[in-house]
């Protein structure tokens, strides 16, 4: 007997990771750039990006499949959204984060239901400094809409040192120096990772205004002498036991009426909604030990645990948000 219910919702999620890997591939085989400046028949799309005419018509048409490119009748172009992210004409490049999901994430993916059972074969903390740079940089360019939502949503006016705990590259801390001039950043990051930092604030023209200090958030004391702490996309590294460690160790770093900044998938008390942090989840128990997503109502408590007073909750961009709490 033939179910009454439709199978497609099943089906078009299982035929997701086809139009994900296909978007990676393209990325990798250079399909946005080589429409980044005029359109393209396929035999011309082949010549830019040394494919075959097969291969390039398979991969064009399944992104014009899936609208990111647009098709009109034998003319290949880049759709607005390609264009805008994907061509490398823009600052807004979402190139880096592809490039770390076919290299990394997608990889560690297929490994899901051995992480789940038995955790993770390998953690992130173990890159080899090329995959490190891949990952740095993917991760950064996911994030950079949220960390200019931060930089905008939150009043750093009565700040004046900025400690970026984990802070990765130091865009965070770049997004929020462009914003508040008077301010200066401290980013302490892993070892493996405070070069690339270093290396990206001095892009930015910033090493005057931000400094990298090497050290594990996990084991070393805390930088000093800052009025505002900031942990963006640390929160779903740990066990909520290290969650309370770290934030009491980023309260014995500062002064009553300090900021904590905690920039997160913060979800809801079922840790299904938004859907975006149930599915990143997973991308932390196939990299990260005790990797998870946490309820807001979680936040709070470790807070009050911890010599941390809420003062609130803001959205950030897509399904970010920040906690905003007080050192008491």
């Amino acid at each position: 007997m033939t179910p009454d219910v439709s199978s497609a919702p099943i089906l078009d999620l299982v035929n997701g990771f086809r139009a994900a890997r296909f978007l990676m591939a393209a990325t990798e085989l250079g399909l946005f750039e080589a429409l980044a400046d005029s359109p393209a028949t396929i035999d011309e799309l082949a010549a830019r990006t040394h494919l075959t005419r097969r291969a390039a018509r398979i991969c064009a048409d399944a992104m014009v499949a899936v609208a990111l490119l647009d098709r009109d009748g034998d003319i290949y172009a880049n759709s607005a959204a390609a264009a805008a992210y994907l061509a490398g004409t823009s600052p807004a490049d979402l190139r880096p984060f592809l490039r770390f999901s076919g290299q990394i994430s997608y990889p560690a993916w297929i490994n899901l239901v051995d992480a789940l059972r038995h955790g993770p074969t390998s953690q992130i903390t173990d890159l080899d400094p090329g995959r490190q740079k891949v990952f740095s940089e993917g991760v950064e360019a996911l994030n950079a809409g949220t960390a200019a939502a931060l930089a905008d949503t939150v009043d750093f006016g009565a700040h004046h040192r900025l400690l970026d705990i984990g802070g990765g590259t130091g865009s965070w801390s770049i997004a929020v120096a462009r914003t508040s001039p008077h301010l200066t950043a401290t980013v302490f990051e892993l070892p493996q990772v405070v070069d690339l930092a270093r290396q990206r604030i001095a892009e930015q023209g910033l090493t005057e205004r931000i400094d990298v200090v090497a050290g594990d958030v996990r084991t070393a004391d805390l930088p000093t002498g800052h009025d505002c702490c900031l942990l963006a996309n640390v929160i779903h590294c740990f066990s909520p036991e290290d969650n309370r460690r770290l934030l009491a160790a980023a309260r014995r770093a500062v002064l009553p009426g300090a900021r904590l900044l905690l920039a997160d998938y913060w979800t809801d008390p079922t840790h299904t909604e938004p859907v975006v942090a149930a599915l990143m989840a997973g991308e932390y128990a196939v990299n990260i030990a005790d990797g998870d997503v946490y309820s807001l109502a979680e936040g709070r408590e470790w807070l009050t645990d911890t010599g941390w007073r809420f003062v609130a909750h803001e959205q950030l961009a897509g399904a970010k948000s920040v906690i905003i709490a007080e050192a008491v």
